[in-house]
């Protein structure tokens, strides 16, 4: 009788989530070479075909949807068992006090905690954003636990757990001039009013990695804080915006807004969650990185595996 193990169904699911072999490859930290081999062996042993392996996105046979439906049942089941397994081994109570530097974190963060709870309903969450304060050194000094950052900082006693790479993008106006380019060069924000979070300049990967090192500046620099208010500004033509790709994908597709890359090979960056290196060994903490990690691949476009 051909046995079908979890890592299939780990494998399908990561495959129609990312929807090529090479970036769930990446999600599964496994060679593209070996998930190949590994879906073949199980057709093989199934003597069934499960997907069709030409066009983007992959498209499932009747006989991979079927596995799919049952890793829907399966996988949350195996997954709540090892949480619990979990709160058994290291204690199921706790703090979870969490920073986050943007508003467009919400988008994947308010289900990943959603999903948390029920797992860790003994541990208090709280989350605020950092627009006030340095949250980094308030995570030195016990005041948080867990920030969510993309400018990690070489700090004694601060660990960071990376969580996906993203492209950061410029938003425009559909019918702003510098649509017309592929790509956006820094000396192009010379004349545009930058619209940001309201953060110290320091604090922004659009100063830090693109128009500083160029020595630009853009010619005005507005804030908002809430992710929409700043796509509705950009598109009744008030400035523009740089903003991680999967912030706007929505919009996007919508014509809302338009968007092109920050140089000719775009502006990457890592998401973190910092922790204080004493609390990396508590599970409630672990557990919430995990599960932070698998919300954010289910739910956000454009992102990679780090």
């Amino acid at each position: 009788m051909t046995m079908i193990e979890l890592r299939h169904l780990q494998t399908l699911t990561a495959l129609r989530n990312q929807g090529t072999l090479a970036r769930a490859a990446e999600t599964l930290h496994v060679t593209q070479s070996a998930l190949s081999h590994q879906l073949k062996d199980l057709e093989h042993r199934l003597d069934l075909k499960l997907f069709h392996r030409k066009g983007r996105p992959v498209r499932f046979t009747p006989a991979g949807e079927r596995l799919l439906r049952l890793a829907e049942r399966i996988l949350p089941e195996v997954e709540s068992a090892r949480a619990e397994l979990k709160r058994m081994a290291g204690g199921d109570t706790g703090r979870l006090h969490i920073a986050i530097e943007c508003h467009s974190c919400f988008e994947w963060l308010m289900p990943a905690m959603d999903a948390y709870r029920p797992q860790w309903p003994e541990v208090e969450m709280d989350v605020t954003l950092a627009y006030s304060f340095e949250p980094l050194p308030a995570l030195m000094q016990g005041e948080l636990d867990l920030v969510i950052t993309s400018d990690p900082q070489p700090l004694p006693g601060v660990e960071y757990l990376p969580l996906f790479r993203f492209q950061g993008v410029l938003v425009l106006a559909n019918d702003h001039p510098l649509t017309k380019k592929q790509w956006i060069e820094p000396h192009h924000l010379r004349s545009e009013t930058l619209i940001t979070y309201p953060v110290t300049q320091q604090r922004l990967d659009i100063f830090r990695h693109f128009l500083e090192p160029a020595g630009v500046a853009p010619a005005q620099r507005r804030t908002a804080e809430l992710t929409l208010i700043i796509l509705q500004l950009v598109a009744s033509h008030r400035g523009v915006a740089a903003l991680p790709d999967w912030a706007v994908y929505d919009y996007l597709a919508r014509h809302y807004i338009s968007t092109r890359p920050l140089g000719k090979k775009g502006m990457w960056g890592t998401l973190y969650c910092a922790v204080s290196a004493p609390c990396m060994s508590s599970a409630y903490l672990q557990a919430f990185v995990d599960t932070a990690r698998a919300i954010s691949f289910q739910t956000l476009q454009g992102i990679r595996a780090v």
